[in-house]
């Protein structure tokens, strides 16, 4: 197979990475705590920890794990919001041995209890405040031992600290445990790069919650490259102090799991860390407090914080990379962002079962391309048609990854991982792209997304881009609703930023700039659209609500 991207590369990045240059994530992590021992590591509301504190805490909660008869191999869920305790916690669990089960601390007790029996998880790591949805479900899972995070924590250590949780015994604070397990014995097991490191779920777009099975190996060799490809974009304005990280984004998903977390660990940054990503006022004055270099976001965040007065006023000055990432960056959206802070936002794609990002613009341009750019080191795309036949350049299809940045498989699911793994190692990820002549890969759009209009294939993403150049348009989104004569029809969802926008006005616009059968047949304006913890627009919470399709009023 060809690789024609990689004569499109930046210079300097190479067109491969050593996936077992590090026998695990451990021993990757653990060369950082000694190189950057004294740096800061992370920041949240108003406490850091160093890279030495991080190392010392993380050894002590193993040991504390493993005294509570933690095996290797075991499950550990962590339910945290991005607080000081997450990045020591996953230290932990990963040097203990264990498996890392990351889990959305907003679950409700039906999508916990799913996440929890399937992974088979013995312990739980959270946030206390979340404490009752775990309670609601405890009894239907293996869960033996709750350890509670909370924003009083010290991180110091309190052993004589009062257990508060579940009444029977499962329960103890997270100061507790620190402070416990400083003074036992810690007994580093023996890693293997194909041991089983995180089990990340997806989201459950196409069905039940899968957990996606990354190895050691997987996410050393995404590290990697995510490194690799980012050396360009540091050298776009000089860097004064620390490289600082805005970790917005929440930790428990992949993307700031891998582009936040563990890649600012490997290149010895400091993260600051956000709590709640939907607090926009919290993320202005990080970018007020602090020389931002690094922010990866998602297209909904961007465009929240343009439009937020104080937020046009901050320093960019040593802006150096804007990763977008998550769903399609809309190019209104990247026009201003780029006006605005000087830094243009690097579009890229990746997904749970890729352990993050497998494709990426160069960090080195500021021009907008609409596509999610070129494969990464050591991965190749290729775009199958229906029966998983590679198709030529310029040709649509659906976009399959091979490389060692891929999941295992899918954990307890073989018939699952059977149906997106082709016989030669890619995996199918369901979406529809396009790859031309020189590498670069443009997202249309999901297949389950792909609404047909009389036989026509329309994409939302495409009417979506359309629509948010409307001024009078805060954020809108489509989706395909059935229709007795065209079998389904478009339906437009749009949240307003000028009170008098009609849907007259929103046909018109359509009307000159896409051909009859894109055009929205109904209009629904709403205060506002549903939303995942991380900022993607829900079209399958849209769908779930929309009647068949009307005419435009």
């Amino acid at each position: 197979m060809t690789h024609p991207w990689i004569a499109s590369y930046p210079p300097g990045v190479p067109a491969t990475i050593d996936p077992n240059a590090y026998s695990s994530v451990v021993a990757l992590l653990e060369e950082s705590f000694a190189r950057y021992s004294e740096r800061k590591a992370y920041a949240c509301m108003g406490k850091e920890l160093r890279y030495a504190d991080v190392d010392r805490l993380s050894r002590a909660l193993a040991a504390w794990l493993q005294s509570r008869g933690l095996a290797q191999g075991d499950r550990v869920a962590v339910m945290m919001p991005n607080i000081l305790q997450y990045p020591v916690t996953v230290a932990a669990v990963l040097r203990a041995g264990c498996v890392l089960v990351n889990v959305n601390p907003l679950y409700t007790a039906r999508e916990l209890a799913h996440q929890l029996k399937d992974s088979g998880a013995r312990a739980v790591v959270m946030f206390d405040r979340h404490l009752a949805t775990l309670e609601s479900i405890v009894g239907e899972t293996q869960i033996e031992h709750v350890l509670l995070a909370s924003l009083s924590d010290t991180l110091a250590g309190s052993p004589e600290r009062a257990a508060a949780g579940l009444q029977d015994g499962r329960t103890t604070r997270f100061d507790q445990a620190l402070g416990d397990g400083a003074g036992l014995a810690f007994r580093a097991p023996a890693i293997d790069a194909a041991d089983i490191a995180l089990l990340q779920y997806t989201g459950g777009t196409t069905g039940v919650s899968k957990g996606a099975v990354l190895l050691h190996e997987t996410i050393v060799a995404n590290l990697l490259a995510s490194e690799a490809w980012m050396q360009p974009g540091l050298h776009r304005r000089p860097i004064t102090g620390q490289y600082t990280i805005l970790c917005a984004l929440p930790l428990y998903h992949v993307f700031a799991f891998i582009s936040c977390g563990l890649l600012g660990a490997r290149i010895g940054a400091v993260n600051i860390l956000l709590p709640d990503p939907r607090n926009i006022a919290a993320v202005v004055d990080a970018f007020k407090r602090y020389r931002i270099h690094n922010f990866p976001a998602v297209n909904t965040l961007f465009a929240a914080l343009l439009h937020q007065p104080e937020f046009l006023r901050c320093d960019f000055s040593e802006l150096c990379l804007s990763n977008g990432g998550g769903s399609a960056v809309q190019e209104a959206v990247a026009r201003r962002w780029l006006a605005i802070t000087g830094c243009p936002i690097v579009e890229g794609y990746g997904l749970s079962e890729t352990s993050s990002g497998v494709t990426c613009n160069r960090t080195d341009s500021e021009v907008f391309t609409g596509n999610i750019g070129l494969p990464m080191p050591s991965v190749e795309i290729r775009i199958l048609d229906d029966d998983g036949k590679a198709l030529p350049a310029g040709a649509s299809g659906e976009i399959a990854v091979r490389g060692p940045q891929v999941m295992a498989g899918y954990w307890l699911r073989p018939g699952e991982t059977v149906k997106v793994m082709t016989d030669d190692g890619f995996l199918r990820t369901g979406d529809i792209g396009v790859i031309d002549e020189q590498g670069y890969i443009k997202l249309i759009d999901r297949k389950k997304d792909m609404i047909i209009v009389s036989g026509f294939n329309v994409f939302p993403n495409e009417i979506e881009a359309v629509v948010a150049g409307h001024p009078g348009v805060l954020e809108c989104a489509v989706i395909g609703v059935a229709d007795e004569r065209t079998g389904e029809a478009v339906k437009l969802f749009v949240v307003r930023r000028d009170a008098g926008l009609s849907a007259a006005d929103l046909l018109a616009f359509c009307s000159e700039r896409l051909t009859a059968y894109k055009r929205p047949k109904s209009i629904e304006f709403i205060d506002a659209l549903p939303k995942s913890n991380v900022g993607k627009i829900l079209r399958k919470d849209l769908r779930a609500s929309a009647p068949a399709a009307q005419a435009a009023p």
